[in-house]
This record gives structure tokens, C-alpha cells and sequence, in this order.
């Protein structure tokens, strides 16, 4: 067992003194503590008995997802965990460009036609096998080529602004630093029961769902994500989202921004609030502040946070001792930022170990790409993303991600994404959502501009039939528009003519 991890020591502590406490829960059944703290020990027995030194995670969310990430955690083994979400060549990319050995898996017939894909040489792993679960293991015959950085134990791939992820290389000291300050920021505590509605895969998750809740004995709730509505990255199926939030008697979550819009639309065509929910953190994307006011006239407590995966996750936090609508919180009690000179937020503390495959000299301080401001009371203000911000053929500087989420409040559109750079007007690519009419959709973008200056404001626009998703190459796995693959699509409709 890892005698250094905060979290192992955690649920070792849990184990003796809380031996019968729900550790994991999903609808049907639960495990204890005790009986955790068991099984994350018996799996790591068995991958120390193997050659295994760089593990791949590739499951739906359960139970034994949360015992695989710590038992390689608990083996000093590296860890990386697969979205479900990454197309076929991406999945292969990670695996290659991660130098993977084993894959733990619960689809092990898709595992094997990925490897045929691949052309990658596996054998099954017929005695690791996890307690109560279909998830098997394979050996991979995959050359080492590219060393790790000293002191990595997870790999998260980020789909980032084109095809290719990136391996953001982190500590196990840097992520539980982070859940640690997470426990201190939220006021978690072992009465909580946390419902994991994001994939373990993201980084969000995995710290402030799983660790943060091992760290303080809460109970960590985790249907499968079909349960949860999500289906892929960017697809939500509203109806069974609510019923999983609603059944859990959850009093915590991690919403992206909309999930909790769909939650106000329930609640606003008459279903009850979820009753118990103390603490909705709603990260992954810019979150619109009317959003967030709405939530709290409507009983639900959602609090909006930032961060980075390679800040390992969460940066600053809202909470309900300090909140500030239209701010990304204050600073945990392990960061330190400053700002560059045209506004972009540097970050310190805990702080990734660089892309795997990369030679960087690092900093103290790592350069987020995003610009903001830090007010008189310690909020964190964002304003944009600093390779985004386009300048209007009339000299304003302009946000497109300020103008999408005052768009995004309004019900009928689902996805936007805007563009201006040297225009005399700002244009945008547009999803509606459900079936709406052109004379609607007028009427919606007009709600929008009402609430942003003139040279903010949408005068154009085009509408897309289907939606953008990771699958079409125009969205990534965290809910963000890939803009340059959008304009490469609609530049002619928006504007009339491609730029020179």
C-alpha cells in the first residue's frame, strides 16, 4: 500500500474507524469502507505481481472504476485513465503515446477491436480480474517511447483545439494537494453523499468527486453515466439526468454549465427541487451569471468554479461562505497567481509536470491562457480566453465566450459559437435546441443582446441542423467549441466570403 497518499491514508483511517460507513453506492448496492479498503489492497497485491508499470483505465463509471484508480495508485504504478468519449484514433493515440502495458477494462470486446485497429499484439490478463465487476485486464505489446517525467502518476489527455490529445503529466502530491484544499474550500465533510455525474476520466471528477469525498469519508454515489443522461460528451438526455439526480439524495455534485440549465428548465415546467443538495460546483465551461442566479431563486445551490488539468483541476472555487455571482470564486489555500502584462492569469501551486513528450523548462508560474482580474475582495474575475478575444473592425475588444453565455441563457439555443475578428459585425454558428422557428430564435437573440453593449452584439447568424460534438470534430470532451474547425465550416455563410 502507498504509505504516502493522503488519500490512501484516508480510507485506511475510515476503515477502522468507520468500518460499516457506504464508501461507494450505486443504485443497487453498496460497499463499506472496510470492505474498500479491502479490495483497493487485494488489486493491488495482483498488479504488483505483474510486470505492469503503465496502466490504462478504460471503463464506465462504477465502483470498480474508483478501485482500479486507487489500487494503481496503492501499486506506485502509473495511471491513465481513457475518456469514452475519444474517438477510435484518439483512444489509439493515448495508448501509444502513453506507452501502455495494461488496460483494465469492463468493454473488453471493443478493447479487442481497437487493438486489431491498432494492429497493437495483446494477451488477456485472466487473474486480474476485479471483485464484483466484468472489468478484465490485457497486456499490451506497446514500445516505451517517451520517458516519464520524475514523480508522475496519472496521465490525463486533454482533447485540447485539435485531434491529437495531449498527456498532462501529474503528481500524485499536486492532485491531492488540490482535493485537499477542495475538502477545506467546500466544508465536506463525511456526512456528504456525492453523486458522480461526470466521467472519472476528467480530471474534475476524478479530484473533486472521488478524492475529495475518500478524503473526508463521505459517501461517493456512482451510477453509470447512461444513468446520469450523458450520453458521449455533449449529448444529455434531460429526463433521466433529473431522475438520477433526484434519486440519489445527493447534497453534492459537478455540473457542467448544462446540465444545470436543464435542471432550472425541469424545475421551472414544474418538478420539484432536489431537497438535499448543499453544494453544486459547475465547472468545464463558462458558466452565463444569470445561470447561477436563477439556480439560487430556484433552490439550487450552484456555486461556479475554474481551473486547469494542468493546475491539476480546480484553481478557485465559489462556496457558500463566499460567493460572488459573475466571479470564478477565490484562490484555494494552495495557489498563488499574478498577471502578465496584458492581463493573463499565471498560476503557481501544484502545477503539472509537463506534457508527456515534451521537453519544458518549468516555471514557477504557469500561464493559464486566460485573461482576467483579481478584485479588492480576492474574487477571481475571467475575461476571456486570451487567443480567442477578437478585435471588431471599429477597435473593440471582444470575448466571444462573455457574448456565448449570454446567449446560452436563453432556452431555445443549445450551442453557439461567435466570431468578428476585423468585422464591422459579430456573426454566429448556431444549435437550437429542440424544435424551434426562425421567428423564436429572433426573438431569443434579441433577449441576449438586450443584455450586452452594441458592439458585443450578434447582427448576423447561421443555424446548424445537428450538433456540434466530439465526434464531428467540433467540440471537445470538456464542452467547448473548437472555433477554427467551426469558422473552417461556416466563414463563407457568416460573412460572405472567406478572409484573405
Amino acid at each position: 500500500m502507498n504509505d504516502h497518499s493522503h488519500v490512501l491514508q484516508a480510507i485506511a483511517k475510515h476503515a477502522v474507524n468507520s468500518p460499516d460507513k457506504s464508501a461507494l453506492e450505486t443504485f443497487d448496492a453498496q460497499i463499506t469502507y472496510a470492505a474498500l479498503h479491502r479490495q483497493i489492497d487485494d488489486f493491488a497485491k495482483e498488479l504488483e505481481a505483474t510486470s505492469s508499470q503503465r496502466i490504462a483505465i478504460m471503463m464506465d463509471n462504477a465502483p470498480s472504476v474508483v478501485i482500479a484508480d486507487l489500487a494503481v495508485l496503492a501499486a506506485k504504478m502509473l495511471c491513465v485513465p481513457v475518456p469514452l468519449f475519444f474517438s477510435a484514433q484518439q483512444t489509439i493515440h493515448l495508448l501509444r503515446h502513453a506507452s501502455i502495458d495494461t488496460v483494465i477494462t469492463s468493454m473488453p470486446e471493443a478493447a479487442k477491436k481497437l487493438f486489431a485497429l491498432a494492429n497493437i499484439e495483446y494477451v488477456s490478463m485472466a487473474r486480474l480480474k476485479l471483485v464484483n465487476s466484468n472489468a478484465i485486464a490485457f497486456r499490451l505489446i506497446c514500445p516505451k517511447v517517451h520517458p516519464l517525467p520524475k514523480d508522475c502518476q496519472k496521465i490525463t489527455y486533454t482533447s485540447g483545439s485539435t485531434g491529437e490529445p495531449k498527456g498532462v503529466c501529474l503528481s500524485q502530491s499536486s492532485m491531492e494537494q488540490v482535493a485537499m484544499s477542495l475538502c477545506e474550500a467546500s466544508a465536506a465533510s463525511a456526512d456528504e453523499r456525492h453523486l458522480s455525474m461526470l466521467p472519472f476520466a476528467t480530471l474534475l471528477e476524478n479530484i473533486g468527486g472521488l478524492y475529495t469525498a475518500m478524503l473526508c469519508g463521505a459517501t461517493l454515489i456512482i451510477p453509470p453515466l447512461s444513468e446520469c443522461g450523458l450520453e458521449g460528451s455533449s449529448s444529455l438526455n434531460t429526463p433521466r439526468f433529473i431522475a438520477a439526480l433526484c434519486r440519489s439524495s445527493a447534497t453534492s455534485c459537478i455540473l457542467i454549465p448544462q446540465m444545470l440549465q436543464a435542471l432550472l428548465i425541469a424545475i421551472d415546467q414544474g418538478l420539484t427541487p432536489p431537497t438535499r443538495l448543499r453544494y453544486v460546483a459547475v465547472g468545464g465551461a463558462p458558466v452565463a451569471p444569470r445561470l447561477l442566479t436563477d439556480a439560487m431563486a430556484l433552490g439550487i445551490p450552484a456555486y461556479e468554479g475554474y481551473g486547469l488539468s494542468e493546475a491539476a483541476s480546480v484553481v478557485a472555487v465559489n462556496t457558500p461562505i463566499a460567493n460572488k455571482i459573475g466571479s470564478v470564486g477565490r484562490l484555494l489555500s494552495h495557489v498563488r497567481i499574478k498577471f502578465s502584462d496584458d492581463g493573463e492569469i499565471l498560476v503557481a501551486g501544484s502545477i503539472f509536470l509537463g506534457y508527456l513528450g515534451e521537453k519544458i523548462a518549468q516555471a514557477e508560474y504557469l500561464p493559464t491562457g486566460d485573461i482576467g482580474k483579481i478584485d479588492d475582495a480576492g474574487y477571481l474575475h475571467l475575461q476571456g480566453r486570451k487567443k480567442h478575444i477578437f478585435i471588431t473592425a471599429f477597435g473593440r475588444n471582444v470575448s466571444p465566450e462573455w457574448v456565448e453565455r449570454e446567449l446560452l441563457m436563453e432556452a431555445e439555443i443549445a450551442q453557439v459559437c461567435i466570431f468578428g475578428e476585423a468585422r464591422e459585425f459579430n456573426a454566429a454558428v448556431i444549435v437550437v435546441r429542440g424544435a424551434v422557428d426562425s421567428t423564436a430564435l429572433k426573438k431569443a437573440v434579441s433577449r441576449a443582446n438586450l443584455r450586452l453593449p452594441d458592439y458585443a452584439r450578434i447582427h448576423h447568424w447561421v443555424v446548424r441542423e445537428t450538433p456540434f460534438t466530439v465526434k464531428n470534430k467540433l467540440w471537445t470532451g470538456t464542452g467547448r467549441a473548437r472555433r477554427m474547425q467551426i469558422w473552417k465550416h461556416y466563414q463563407e455563410q457568416l460573412f460572405g466570403k472567406k478572409l484573405s
